[in-house]
């Protein structure tokens, strides 16, 4: 893989920690700023709308700037935006920020999908996908854990200099190996782009990336009162618990990214199987503590072994839409970071118990691999290996 690549995963590394650091400053922050901790909350659902909003519409916009341009335009909008939120003393300032961040890691993100697959060449899109999606999982390991650290320590406004203090390096690293390539004069249009994303295959695969990630993140938000409530684990292992399964989502990455390149079908429907089966397990075997902790680790490596491989099918079936395909990819699966929770939120409020969420996430696998199946059946298989589109093409 080119250097480029690994500065790129750097970068997503420092947005991962941004998106999931705050859920360890709640309080802080509602103390602080003198809020209600439901109105700090909101600041996470502000990122997350930026996020589905933001992907396709800032790539859009972007579609013709020359891409280190844009990444250089988008991760240094990010970094001022922390830097702005850790001076604010007003609520509404900091809410703005979050938004404008959401806005920037979206743009970031998208681009920077496309620009790996480019630089990996058209055999590791999986390869080029997992290095960037593995960012995200060592947010989870190391730097969600730092951030609350940091909060901790030296107060929440820490942790959001903590997250600018490791963008700057990249930005560095960006100018210095990311090749300014002029824009394509010849390159798609947005509207070329656009009829190329109808593709049923596209569509259905997006939906699959939505549902996957929404099963993970339904159970990756609640996996603190199963743990404490289910398994009666006390809190003190929370901490080590959220880092056993990053550590899972870690592998699962890499191990998805050597595979989705030569063998996607099988990591699809083999790995989602297990995947369903393992949430249904875990929700059986969720007071035994040692089971538990098996399938928190076990979770981890299936969910983002699956869903970086459909990231990745994404990017190869959408190889006429080269700038829109990693925005729609990354809208879809910010659509199923949202829903997930809130689906498992809607079952512990029917009382259906700490376990429910484990169960929905099984749900949303389940309905994955039915789409999947119907997709094949009528002809549309969603998962294609890279031989396979050359055929096509051929």
């Amino acid at each position: 893989m080119p250097f480029a690549i690994y500065v790129l995963g750097l970068a997503v590394f420092a947005q991962g920690t941004s998106e999931f650091m705050l859920a360890g400053l709640v309080q802080d922050i509602a103390a602080d700023l003198g809020v209600s901790i439901p109105a700090v909350g909101s600041l996470t659902s502000a990122f997350a709308v930026g996020m589905i909003v933001g992907a396709p519409l800032v790539a859009m916009l972007s579609m013709r700037w020359p891409r280190r341009r844009a990444l250089l335009t988008f991760l240094i909008t990010f970094l001022l935006a922390h830097v702005v939120g850790a001076l604010t003393s007003s609520f509404e300032v900091l809410l703005v920020t979050r938004v404008i961040a959401a806005l920037a890691m979206a743009g970031f993100l998208a681009v920077g999908l496309a620009t790996a697959a480019g630089m990996a060449g058209p055999q590791a899109k999986g390869r080029a996908t997992s290095v960037l999606l593995s960012g995200v999982t060592l947010a989870c390991v190391a730097g969600v854990p730092l951030g609350a650290v940091l909060g901790e320590v030296w107060g929440w406004r820490s942790a959001f200099w903590g997250v600018a203090a490791i963008s700057a390096p990249a930005v560095i690293a960006i100018l210095r190996s990311v090749p300014p390539t002029p824009v394509d004069p010849d390159a798609p249009t947005a509207r070329h782009e656009l009829r190329a994303l109808r593709s049923p295959q596209l569509i259905v695969t997006l939906l699959l990336g939505a549902c996957v990630n929404g099963a993970t993140f339904c159970s990756f938000t609640y996996l603190a009162p199963v743990m404490t409530e289910v398994t009666s684990l006390g809190t003190g292992w929370l901490p080590g618990i959220l880092a056993l399964f990053g550590v899972g989502s870690f592998i699962g990455v890499n191990l998805g990214g050597r595979l989705a390149d030569k063998r996607p079908i099988q990591v699809v429907t083999i790995g989602g199987a297990a995947l369903m089966a393992g949430w249904i397990l875990f929700a059986l075997t969720a007071a035994n503590p040692v089971t538990a902790l098996v399938f928190v680790f076990v979770q981890g490596i299936l969910s983002f072994a699956v869903g970086s491989t459909l990231i990745s099918q994404v990017l190869y079936l959408a190889s006429d839409a080269p700038r829109l395909s990693g925005g729609f990819a990354t809208a879809a699966m910010n659509v199923g970071a949202a829903a997930g929770p809130a689906l498992g939120g809607v079952a512990l409020s029917a009382g259906l118990g700490y376990r429910s969420p484990l169960l929905v996430s099984a749900s949303l696998v389940a309905v994955a691999l039915l789409l999947g199946g119907a997709a094949r059946a009528f002809g549309r298989s969603t998962v294609r290996s890279q031989a396979e589109l050359q055929e096509v093409h051929l």
